[in-house]
């Protein structure tokens, strides 16, 4: 388990495992899928180019992360959505949301002094290396037409 002062208790294997879920476009796609409803391995495997013991093996990655449950209706077995998981994610997550916050807070504060800083009618453009004729514009590269390696001379 792992907490912070700001955070409540995470159970970092079970973390862990619904990342590793999470990690694979397939099974974030089942996840989707589940998110309207219950389905049949059979209708999860319809939009995928795979075969059905594939699909299984996405699904039991899905389980073994507690992110699917399989009930059994006679024959039928459903899969279903577990969104726990998904909230301890983002319970652990949030704890970071005042680094992210404040960080983004910089980034404003440094673009808005960039606008400032331009005149009006000169947009910044970071790509923009500057006027080479322009002493005060040039980097300190040798800007000469000479080769730089020995292959090319």
């Amino acid at each position: 388990m792992t907490a912070t002062l700001d955070a409540p208790a995470v159970d970092d294997e079970r973390l862990s495992d619904t990342f590793a879920a999470l990690a694979n476009s397939t099974r974030r796609a089942i996840l989707a899928r589940l998110a309207e409803g219950e389905a049949s391995v059979n209708e999860l495997a319809a939009p995928f180019d795979m075969s059905l013991p594939a699909i299984s093996k996405h699904l039991k990655v899905l389980e073994r992360a507690g992110l699917v449950v399989r009930s059994r209706r006679a024959q039928f077995r459903p899969c279903t959505l577990d969104a726990e998981p998904l909230r301890a994610v983002s319970t652990w997550a949030e704890q970071y949301r005042p680094v992210w916050e404040d960080r983004f807070d910089r980034m404003d504060d440094y673009v808005r002094r960039l606008q400032l800083a331009a005149p009006d009618d000169a947009p910044v453009d970071p790509a923009d290396p500057g006027d080479p004729d322009d002493p005060d514009d040039r980097d300190d590269r040798d800007d000469r037409d000479e080769p730089t390696h020995e292959r090319d001379r």
